[in-house]
């Protein structure tokens, strides 16, 4: 059992907790039994398993995780709750958007910065999809906690990749000026581009487009959430093509 604090697998996970050494490492920890079951059930093979000594999850596969001093566990966790069993995994392994197996249907997000929303949007793409998710630079990170709470275990379900692999056709959607929604011609394949919570889409991205798509909304209204934006063009999309 860990009892130490600087025991090198506790310092490993705080080492995660930064998006730069998750980079470097090309790991990271994924905290809390529903999570892990989302893995686990996806295929992933955790590098290190950390569980509390004292109330120990009951998940099939894990008969061998390590177990830890429950408060050694919570001074680890990113949660406001501390979690029965954390686990490290490789992020070589969640599924990556290849040209030959694309669903037909995804999200380009340039500079989407928040991790909740990253999350939400992988969610949506999850329950709206199959549907795939692409990321420019000044993103949030897919596998960083919050992102990883928020997509509810569709980050091992959801292909990623990175901005400039969206395929086209391309529909960007913007708050004001463009064509409503509903009236846009949405192809058998089709990537909706969606900007930053507060910039929107610069003009270069929008010229990279081939439609241009606003959701009207109700008078006085500004803009919708991007997470909420992203869920109705995959349901327009669906609604059609089914």
């Amino acid at each position: 059992m860990i009892t130490s604090a600087h025991n090198p697998r506790l310092r490993l996970v705080r080492r995660l907790h930064r998006r730069r050494q998750r980079e470097r490492l090309g790991l990271f920890s994924c905290e809390g039994e529903d999570l892990l079951q989302a893995a686990l059930a996806a295929g992933l093979e955790p590098v290190e398993v950390l569980a509390d000594a004292e109330r120990p999850p009951e998940l099939p596969g894990l008969e061998g995780a390590e177990r830890v001093d429950p408060r050694l566990l919570a001074e680890v966790s990113a949660l406001g709750h501390p979690p029965r069993v954390l686990a490290i995994f490789r992020k070589a392994d969640l599924p990556r958007l290849s040209a030959e197996a694309a669903p037909p249907v995804g999200l380009g997000l340039w500079h989407v910065g928040d991790p909740g929303n990253i999350g939400t949007l992988l969610r949506t793409a999850d329950g709206l999809g199959p549907a795939f998710v692409t990321l420019s630079a000044g993103s949030a990170d897919v596998t960083g906690p919050k992102a990883l709470r928020a997509s509810a275990g569709s980050v091992f379900r959801v292909p990623v990749g990175l901005f400039d692999e969206s395929p086209a056709p391309k529909v960007a959607l913007v708050a004001h000026g463009g064509t409503p929604l509903t009236e846009v011609d949405l192809g058998e394949r089709t990537t909706f581009v969606l900007g930053a919570e507060r910039e929107g889409l610069p003009d270069d991205v929008i010229a990279g487009c081939d439609a241009l798509a606003t959701i009207p909304l109700a008078p006085g209204a500004e803009s919708l959430n991007v997470a909420v934006t992203g869920a109705v063009a995959l349901y327009e999309w669906r609604r059609r093509h089914g």
